[in-house]
C-alpha cells in the first residue's frame, strides 16, 4: 500500500470571512489566525489581494500578514 498524505488548508480567515457583513479588524483577524495556528493548522489562507471596494473583508491584507510571526507567502 503506497503512503499517502492528507494535507489541510485552513481557508477559514479568507473565504469564511469575505461571506460575513462584519467588518473585522486587522488585530480581531491576526487573533483569529494566530489561533488557529495554536489549534495545530499549519498551512492557512489568511486572506486575498483584492480590491477592497470589491471585497471589504480583504482590505489589509498586507499588513495582516506583517503581524503575523514567521508567515512565508
Amino acid at each position: 500500500m503506497p503512503d499517502t498524505a492528507i494535507e489541510i488548508v485552513e481557508v477559514a480567515p479568507r473565504d469564511g470571512l469575505q461571506n460575513e457583513k462584519i467588518l473585522l479588524s486587522l488585530e480581531q483577524k491576526a487573533e483569529l489566525v494566530t489561533r488557529l495556528i495554536d489549534c495545530g493548522a499549519r498551512r492557512l489562507e489568511v486572506g486575498s489581494f483584492v480590491n477592497p471596494r470589491k471585497v471589504p473583508q480583504m482590505a489589509g491584507t498586507d499588513e495582516l500578514l506583517g503581524l503575523l510571526p514567521g508567515v512565508r507567502m
